[in-house]
């Protein structure tokens, strides 16, 4: 029997979250007081005490303010609640960590210089086994620094960036720059420019929250790191990879990446890249693929996702190959796939994929459909040549130029991809709004 299936349910709950949004953004919860530690008033030279502490010393900072720049040049733990605040002069980096194993705890960084050249931050490390855990930081220039440093934790950290209109004015909410072995762990960050992750290995993205930046992560000459749990709302670009190889990108969420450059997720020039059971909705494009994978050795995995209510489900920038699309589900989109170009993704392997325009049947009842899943059209091969068309969606026009496609063999659009045993229904799991 031909049919459309609609799945009301999923298709509510993504609605929800589509339309709702985040009305209430909590905030991370700093950790508890340490015990045994040396109470240090506002007003006292914070400086001073750090430079007469000892390896292990833990300064516990009271509520007030407490003038900054620092610099923690041993291993110890500073730890204050929210209302104890370390704040700028208004030049350089307000917290410089350069003592391996050191530990800032709970309090609040506020402001910072404004140099982009010198990297003005609100904390900036360059030292091994750092824990950043539970920190606020507001009014910086960028958020939280490290440089070519080893075993980092940044976790728990609420970042505010400086906003604005002009996001190459922001700076980075969180960078890592030749940094390996680290993690970046249920971290809220706002209003900044990116997340960025450079020439930096074996590092771990996980459980962050990134709202209202343009890039939400950035991987750029980095390799075998993984993101995983992580929601990206309101963002220009989710996630995007470049010159990067062996990722695992599994369980993110990335919603209304929007605009002509909102992409939920991007590669260019990257390979080994495994994308797994991950949420992309109402972003202008959900997946973007440039050039990917570059090395002939390598492939790239797309397995369990769910793309939804995207303007283009999939784009590439010219006909791809050694890629592969694995039950996956692709509902809601204006346009499923689109290649540049003038090309097609034939050679993609596309395999028991489920696609909410299929009008194909089921006769053995092994939910699979008994007939390809061909996508060729020939309004969305107009729109990708002549984006100026796209002013026509969802009128009569488009709609009679696909079928003059069917019915006329002279006007037949090229074919973008065939699935052979296309799903019958969603995978398991459906659509979810974590």
């Amino acid at each position: 029997m031909f049919r459309r299936v609609v799945h009301p349910a999923s298709l509510v709950q993504v609605l929800l979250l589509v339309a709702c949004g985040e009305p209430v953004v909590p905030g991370t919860v700093p950790p508890p007081c340490p015990a045994g530690g040396t109470l240090v008033a506002p007003g006292t030279a914070l400086q001073a005490a750090l430079a007469a502490a000892d390896d292990g010393d833990v300064l516990v900072l009271a509520p007030g303010r407490h003038q900054g720049p620092l610099a923690v040049q041993r291993r110890v733990t500073v730890w204050g609640p929210r209302d104890a605040v370390v704040a700028s002069r208004g030049e350089g980096s307000t917290i410089e960590v350069r003592a391996d194993g050191a530990r800032l705890s709970g309090f609040t960084v506020d402001g910072s210089g404004a140099r982009f050249d010198l990297l003005d931050a609100g904390v900036r490390v360059r030292a091994e086994d750092v824990v950043l855990d539970g920190l606020a930081l507001r009014r910086t220039l960028f958020g939280i620094l490290i440089e070519r440093s080893q075993r980092v934790t940044v976790r728990g950290c609420d970042i505010v960036g400086v906003g604005g209109e002009a996001m190459g004015l922001r700076g980075d909410g969180i960078r890592l720059w030749e940094t390996t072995d680290s993690r970046v762990e249920g971290n809220l960050v706002r209003d900044c420019r990116d997340c960025v992750v450079w020439y930096s290995s074996r590092n771990e993205v996980v459980d962050n929250r990134v709202y209202g930046c343009r890039y939400g992560t950035h991987f750029m000459y980095s390799h075998h790191n993984s993101a995983h749990g992580n929601r990206y709302v309101d963002d220009v670009v989710g996630v995007f990879v470049m010159y990067s190889h062996d990722l695992v990108v599994r369980g993110n969420l990335m919603a209304r990446a929007g605009g002509a450059a909102g992409v939920g997720l991007g590669f260019k020039e990257s390979g080994n890249i495994e994308v797994i059971d991950n949420d992309f909705v109402a972003n202008s494009t959900g997946i973007y693929v440039d050039t990917s994978p570059m090395d002939v050795t390598h492939w790239n995995r797309f397995v369990g996702n769910r793309v939804r209510l995207s303007d283009v489900g999939i784009a590439f920038h010219s006909s791809p190959k050694r890629n592969e699309f694995i039950d996956n589900d692709l509902r809601d989109n204006v346009h499923q796939v689109r290649v540049g170009g003038d090309g097609d993704a034939t050679r993609i392997e596309w395999r028991g994929n489920h696609y909410d325009d299929y009008m194909g049947y089921d006769l053995d009842g092994d939910g699979r459909g008994d007939v390809p899943y061909v996508l060729a059209s020939l309004s969305g091969q107009l729109t990708s040549r002549h984006p100026e068309l796209a002013f026509f969606r969802g009128s009569p026009v488009l709609a009679l130029t696909d079928l003059a496609g069917h019915v006329m063999p002279l006007f037949a659009p090229r074919t973008l991809l065939q699935d052979l045993a296309p799903r019958m229904d969603p995978p398991a799991g459906g659509a979810r709004a974590r």
